[in-house]
């Protein structure tokens, strides 16, 4: 699985295919797409087999439960994956949208229209999904796509290669338009990092380490995805039993994803009913937990898995089945806390005050900020996007789930008769 890979060679074949996919109308990529559906369809239990090589191996090297439920492409994952690839399927596809038009002082008529963005590399872990709903979304937007999973899951993405592959050879569109580096092999990693000929963009999805070594590693330009330090705030007179669902939900659903909770902040005056009741509920679903100073005497008799948190608690995405609780005297600390700590991923205000949850909305600077809700929304699929390529925190370009409009960019098209600047 390491024979040697020249990223320059996919690079090349990515370029020449984006010029042929930026020309195709909505309907040929359509049917593109559905070719790679029925294709994955076919070859649904190969696919899932390799998957099951994946994790034997990834247990066999004492992987996380997070971890590995995070690789694991069972049926019912896998049911959803075609799901989402059908939906963009069916979403209208941006490409040619005109952002508007107008006639300037010299008579010139402008108009702007949504173009790709040319080749994208998706460098990501564990999920094989990602393969998946990267191929769908920069298909649909015209883009050729190399992809770099993690080599978990290799296999798996091979298995799933090999039948886009297939698919896409019944076609006049060169091969070059979906890529997987098939190696294990990190150094390949910078390879892409540094191939400004042929990528427009990178794309990194998953831990904190990941995207941090893309962000400053790379001479390609980076869309800076996915690491989600969530925060739940508690308000004073919000119900004990609806908090302790939602914050289960936000932990355990999938603690492995980037947009489960790692924090709970919780105003002092519900702290003595919520604290002990949250604690058990938690650690009944095997959850360790980090309790500030503040909290810790709220427990007593003290319980195993329970103890005190430090500093690095605030900072840390588990993503796991950990859990990291303050208490704060108003929400004026809560809002201090997230903006100290906070990667700008996700975050939920639990409130029966309007003027509260407005405050929260208004104040709070993250891609996407719930009022009574779980931070497991923030998903492109939820958001109706059929996908995601990924959860930008960043500002520039794109921010929150990114879906088609996210991977185009902008061409001006200037009509004119005769004309010359004086």
């Amino acid at each position: 699985m390491n024979q040697y890979i020249d990223i320059n060679e996919l690079g090349r074949n990515a370029k020449s295919a984006s010029r042929k996919l930026s020309i195709l109308s909505e309907t040929e990529k359509n049917a593109l797409l559905s070719a790679i559906h029925n294709a994955l369809l076919e070859n649904k239990h190969k696919i899932l087999e390799a998957n099951e090589r994946d994790l034997d191996r990834a247990k066999s090297i004492g992987l996380s439960a997070a971890l590995l439920e995070r690789l694991e492409l069972n049926t019912l994952k896998f049911n959803d994956m075609l799901s989402g690839l059908k939906q963009v399927i069916e979403l209208k596809d941006p490409i040619g949208a005109s952002d508007g038009s107008w006639i300037n002082t010299d008579g010139l008529e402008i108009s702007s229209k949504r173009v790709p963005l040319g080749v994208i590399g998706i460098i990501y872990e564990s999920r094989p999904n990602v393969t998946i709903d990267a191929t769908a979304l920069c298909l649909k937007t015209g883009n050729a796509v190399i992809l770099k999973g993690g080599s978990d899951a290799l296999e798996t993405n091979m298995a799933m290669m090999k039948a886009i592959r297939s698919a896409i050879s019944f076609t006049n569109i060169p091969e070059g338009c979906v890529q997987l580096v098939e190696s294990t092999d990190r150094a390949l990693v910078k390879d892409l990092l540094e191939a400004t000929e042929y990528i427009d963009c990178i794309i990194p999805r998953g831990g904190a380490g990941l995207i941090q070594f893309v962000v400053h590693n790379s001479k390609v330009p980076v869309i800076e995805t996915g690491a989600g330090n969530c925060h739940i705030y508690v308000d004073a007179e919000y119900s004990v039993e609806s908090a302790i669902d939602i914050i289960e939900n936000a932990k355990i659903q999938r603690p492995g994803a980037c947009n489960a909770v790692e924090t709970v902040l919780i105003h002092k005056q519900i702290a003595p009913k919520l604290v002990p009741a949250l604690v058990q509920r938690l650690r009944n679903q095997k959850v360790t937990l980090a309790l500030c100073k503040e909290a810790m005497p709220l427990i007593d008799p003290p319980q195993s898995g329970v103890h005190l948190a430090t500093e690095r608690d605030w900072c840390t995405e588990y993503l796991d089945y950990k859990l990291a609780v303050k208490l704060v005297d108003s929400m004026d600390a809560a809002i201090s806390h997230i903006d100290t700590y906070s990667t700008g991923h996700s975050e939920s205000i639990l409130t029966h005050s309007y003027e509260n949850s407005r405050r929260f909305t208004h104040e709070v600077d993250s891609a996407a900020v719930y009022v009574n809700a779980s931070t497991r929304f923030t998903d492109g699929y939820v958001f109706g996007f059929g996908a995601e390529i990924g959860i930008s925190t960043q500002k520039l370009h794109a921010r929150g789930p990114m879906g088609l409009h996210a991977l185009t960019t902008t061409k001006f098209i200037i009509l004119g008769k005769n004309h010359t600047r004086q």
